[in-house]
């Protein structure tokens, strides 16, 4: 599509294009301009309306001088200030500025100044089709045997397209056969060659000669194409192809090596004899300017260096390399050399704008200079670091890519320094670096503003704890570069506060030489660390000061004993710690937790063992503070073991404290309490809390047992009951049992019956105690009280001997109607007993006991 010429806001177009031109204006960002135009453009061509775009005013331009400053042998770009517009000044080829790399862009700077601004545009060349690819031969001849096998592979020559992108080589196409097809690879930098294929054996009686023609075509529009003549002659049985022993050879060489330089050597084997297995290496569709660098021997294979490697230019190489027989038969494979960069190219300092005289009163951050530093070295060896000498007021930073800015650091103070050399030192990365040096001669013209200053702006200091008051703590110290009055300078503090308090009470200040004296005596405990701000203060007028900030660390001291926290030691109880009669070596018995409030090697606690009832049965964690058993536990271990734990700080001098633990071995709780009796005359622990714990467990259990047997009683009196007067249809017959006598027809006689009761004496043993042996039961009949039993009770001891292991009461004789599902429960003085019906060996409690069979009570007996 033409285009016509006109006139906008954005650009200008010239009539007379046969072709399309598009002008982009990408992006604009932080004083960055980006176009975008295709290549060979007429000279005086608009690329783009710089002042509009900027957002600058045309008497802006040139008031300050617009200029542009490229880096490029050839000045591709004009600015006409006048017109505030970016026009061609020379013709662009893309292929010749850039090769083949993609995007191909160039970028230079354009300058103001009063004041000084820096901007950078970036033209970005956009490839068009104007080459057709092209075979750097126009026959390529074969000599192939007959007896090629089928898959055999013959690399073509390739064709170069100096376009990018679809303008740059798509495809190949092969004429029309029988024998050959076409396979087409790609390299690894995107470029592509084609392959002939075997797919139909040679016949050379029918055909000796073939002629072919290889196409090679790119994706422009209108699409270009390129084509070479292929001859192949078919030659006689040559049976084995040579083949490269790797697919793929990979080698380095150095920038700059000299002509001959060894670089690797490749490798092929023919399995054929003779002539036939006599092979010859060559490179493949090797590019011009390659064919000046690389040589190979086509006898060994050795590839050396037979030109000049430039690393800024060709950071790799791939090569294709053919091996080829007598026979006609080929092998292909690749070669890739990098290339390693050598540090042969120093930076190079341009100083693009500089200001002198500065005012002294200029602020921190005012730019001194614009500095422009190019390598020509790549990666490391193109790492440029930027510097200046020392001790001057002025730093160095980077603004845009290879651009850096000379800003004031400081104030300046004409009195002390009227000038400075300021030197400029640029150096890159390599190994050894190289650097070069650029010096600025800066002259300050004078104001009077010099105020105190301190040497550094934070202070540290240490105090020890417990100190004296008014020791000296630290010393601060500032200089005035001024002259008399207005150098003497006086230290002050700042008014802050401490945890809510004035910092003059922690801390004084002498004016004059800046001492700092402690007020009081610091704990660290209470106090670690705090910070005042010290004032200096010169006797100008106005008078100018400065500040600087001091912390104040407090050191600790070894003042805090530890303190336990497990076991807890009081007055009011007794703890003890139970470990079985089974506990294996290594039983954990318990832990004794202290702390101490100091800090570092002083709170580092350890444990140790001051006395035990047996040494031998426990030992205490050294770090740990762990009680545990160091032999298997016995039954000759006392019960009570007593032991003292000594726990100890690291400090200097150190301080302990100590703890008693009780242990008690034993397997069972009524155990620790019949040995512990002995406690009560500890005066550590007070013994009535175990006493009423003891007790109360005693009433609990024997309530609970007295219930629980009240219930059973009731319940199977119930059951008799229902039974034997609601469930039988039996009349009720009196019945009077043996030994007994009816008085006054209103109950029983009064009859005596003897018991044989056995019990334990053993009490500390059993779970009945008695207090007074067993006593004679007697039953009366009370002939003023109708049915009523009195009990008479005379107490008699049964055995004579006290200690004996068992006290009985004989038995005279039994009631004759209680059979043996008949049980009758009695509460006797917290004992329970059965009738003599009861199995044999029974150990039974009987004591007063009273038993009044009735006859208008209907007691009767059913003898089953």
């Amino acid at each position: 599509m033409s285009v016509q010429c006109c006139q906008s806001v954005e650009w200008r177009l010239c009539c007379g294009l046969r072709w399309q031109v598009l002008i982009f204006l990408l992006h604009i960002v932080s004083g960055q301009i980006r176009y975008s135009i295709p290549e060979e453009m007429k000279k005086g061509s608009i690329i783009g309306n710089v002042a509009q775009d900027l957002g600058l005013d045309l008497k802006r331009l040139r008031a300050g001088r617009a200029r542009i400053i490229s880096g490029e042998s050839i000045q591709y770009t004009e600015l006409q200030t006048d017109k505030g517009i970016l026009v061609v000044s020379e013709r662009i080829d893309r292929e010749q500025l850039c090769g083949d790399v993609t995007p191909c862009s160039f970028s230079f700077e354009m300058i103001l100044e009063h004041p000084m601004e820096l901007h950078r545009v970036t033209v970005e060349i956009i490839d068009v089709n104007d080459h057709a690819p092209a075979f750097s031969k126009r026959d390529i001849q074969f000599e192939i045997s007959e007896s090629a096998t089928l898959g055999s592979r013959f690399t073509l020559a390739s064709a170069e397209d100096p376009d990018v992108g679809l303008n740059a080589l798509q495809n190949y196409f092969l004429t029309t056969n029988d024998n050959y097809v076409l396979k087409q690879h790609a390299k690894p930098d995107g470029s592509k060659y084609a392959e002939m294929v075997l797919q139909k054996p040679l016949d050379r009686e029918e055909h000796p000669r073939l002629s072919l023609k290889l196409i090679a075509v790119d994706g422009g529009n209108p699409q270009r194409s390129g084509t070479v003549n292929i001859e192949i002659t078919v030659l006689d049985a040559n049976d084995n192809a040579p083949v490269f022993n790797q697919s793929v050879y990979r080698a380095t060489v150095m920038e700059n090596a000299s002509k001959g330089t060894y670089i690797t050597t490749i490798n092929a084997s023919d399995a054929d004899s003779g002539s036939n297995g006599v092979v010859a290496y060559s490179f493949s569709n090797l590019k011009k300017h390659l064919a000046d660098i690389f040589n190979i021997d086509e006898t060994t294979g050795t590839i050396s260096v037979a030109g000049e490697i430039d690393y800024e230019k060709d950071r790799k190489f791939e090569i294709r390399v053919e091996v080829k027989d007598q026979g006609g038969l080929t092998d292909s494979s690749e070669v890739v050399i990098e290339v390693i960069d050598v540090n042969d190219n120093a930076p190079v300092i341009n100083v693009m704008s500089f200001s002198s005289p500065v005012s002294e009163d200029a602020p921190p951050g005012t730019t001194i200079a614009i500095i422009n530093v190019k390598d020509a070295d790549s990666e490391r060896n193109g790492q440029i670091t930027c510097s200046i000498n020392t001790n001057l007021p002025f730093k160095i930073q980077s603004s845009i890519s290879s651009y850096y800015n000379l800003i004031s650091d400081i104030a300046f103070d004409r009195e002390t320094t009227p000038e400075y050399n300021i030197t400029i030192t640029a150096t890159d990365s390599g190994s050894p670096p190289l650097s070069s040096t650029r010096t600025l001669h800066l002259r300050i013209s004078d104001v009077n503003d010099n105020a105190p200053l301190f040497h550094q702006p934070l202070y540290s200091a240490y105090v020890t704890e417990n100190n004296s008051p008014g020791m000296s703590v630290f010393t601060v110290s500032a200089r005035d570069s001024d002259w008399n009055q207005n150098a003497r300078i006086s230290y002050l503090l700042e008014d802050t506060q401490i945890s809510g308090t004035p910092v003059s009470t922690y801390i004084s200040i002498n004016s004059e030489t800046g001492d700092v004296h402690a007020v009081r005596s610091f704990d660290y405990e209470q106090i670690k660390e705090f910070k005042l701000v010290v004032k200096a203060q010169d006797g100008g007028s106005p008078p100018l000061s400065s500040n600087a900030t001091v912390t104040i660390f407090i050191q600790d001291q070894n003042d805090n004993a530890p303190q336990v926290l497990y076991p807890v030691q009081t007055s009011s109880s007794l703890v003890a710690e139970m470990v079985p009669r089974s506990a294996d070596v290594g039983y954990l018995v318990t832990k004794v937790v202290a702390v101490d409030v100091d800090s570092g090697q002083n709170a580092w606690l350890s444990y140790k063992l001051q006395k035990a009832t047996d040494r031998a049965l426990f030992e205490v964690g050294l770090q740990n503070g762990e009680i545990r058993t160091i032999r298997q536990v016995n039954d000759k271990d006392v019960v009570k073991q007593r032991l003292t734990v000594v726990v100890e700080d690291n400090g200097q001098p150190s301080r302990s404290a100590t703890v008693n633990v009780n242990v008690a071995v034993a397997d069972s709780f009524p155990e620790v309490l019949s040995e512990f009796t002995d406690f009560t005359h500890d005066k550590d622990y007070n013994d009535n809390l175990t006493f009423y714990l003891v007790l109360a467990l005693a009433v609990v259990s024997f309530l609970f047992i007295t219930c629980l047997v009240v219930i059973i009683s009731v319940k199977i009196y119930r059951w008799r009951q229902s039974r034997v007067l609601y469930h039988s249809n039996l009349p009720v017959i009196p019945y009077y049992p043996p030994r007994y006598a009816d008085t006054l027809g209103t109950g029983t006689l009064q009859h005596v019956y003897n018991y044989e009761v056995c019990r334990t004496t053993d009490s500390r043993r059993s779970d009945c105690k008695f207090a007074r042996p067993c006593s004679q039961n007697v039953l009366i009949m009370d002939p003023s009280s109708t049915g009523t039993m009195q009990r008479m009770q005379s107490e008699k001891n049964i055995l004579d001997e006290p200690d004996s292991p068992i006290e009985c009461c004989n038995v005279a004789s039994a009631p004759p109607c209680v059979d043996s599902d008949t049980a009758v429960f009695i509460a006797a003085e917290g004992c329970f007993a059965l009738s003599h019906c009861i199995i044999p060996g029974s150990y039974l409690c009987l004591l007063n006991v009273a038993i009044d069979f009735s006859i208008h009570e209907k007691y009767y007996c059913q003898h089953e």
